[in-house]
């Protein structure tokens, strides 16, 4: 049973998205808050899988939750729940150990997903926000790109390979059976990767595949 808290000031929004995680028997929403400051108390609390975080909440909001969960309940995977016109906060919680973005406005079937890959060690970068990322990043796109290009070189050609199923959003399990490989060699090349692509996390990361056109 994958756990997950839900966290969004909006009774309405927290309200539809339990109903569509209540579709899928295996995903239990074990607490519900308003905003941060209650979604970081609420992760100590349950320790759940998955943290479902909206970006603009009071007291304390969902970047800044991101961060303190990232330090006080690391195995809680951080999904933040955003919309387009939050696309300049998305880039700082890429640092902030978020495992995950996606759209209020996207398909209930996208945000299931996005739960369970999360929730299964992969990052999930739901396509528009992922484009919307990679725009935001700056405005030398083409120099970013050929940046990220220069450092996807440098892996080899089986890292490549990880790299760009990584930024597909699958798992460690998904990838060892796309690739025939155990899952203990698919997390080491993981390592490696992230180490030599100098990324704090597989959404860094993620977001480095697209750059470099491996998707």
């Amino acid at each position: 049973m994958i756990r997950v808290l839900l966290a969004d000031d909006e009774p309405l929004i927290r309200a539809g998205v339990r109903a569509v995680l209540a579709a899928d028997p295996e995903i239990e929403v074990v607490a519900e808050a308003g905003d941060g400051h209650e979604a970081v108390a609420q992760a100590l609390a349950h320790r759940p899988h998955v943290v479902l975080l909206d970006i603009r909440m009071p007291r304390m909001d969902g970047l800044d939750a991101a961060a303190e969960l990232r330090r006080t309940v690391p195995d809680s995977a951080v999904l933040m729940l955003t919309t387009f016109s939050e696309d300049a906060h998305i880039t700082r919680a890429l640092g902030d150990g978020a495992a995950g973005f996606l759209l209020k406005t996207g398909d209930p079937r996208e945000l299931l997903a996005a739960v369970r890959a999360v929730a299964d060690g992969a990052a999930y970068l739901s396509p528009k926000v992922a484009h919307r990322v990679i725009a935001e990043l700056g405005g030398g796109r083409l120099a970013r790109g050929a940046a990220a290009r220069r450092k996807v070189a440098e892996l080899t050609p089986r890292e490549r390979d990880v790299l760009a199923l990584l930024g597909a959003g699958l798992s460690n399990a998904e990838i060892g059976r796309r690739l025939h490989l155990v899952e203990a060699t698919v997390k080491a090349h993981v390592s490696s990767i992230l180490t030599r692509l100098e990324a704090r996390n597989r959404v860094q990361a993620a977001v480095l595949a697209h750059e470099a056109d491996l998707l």
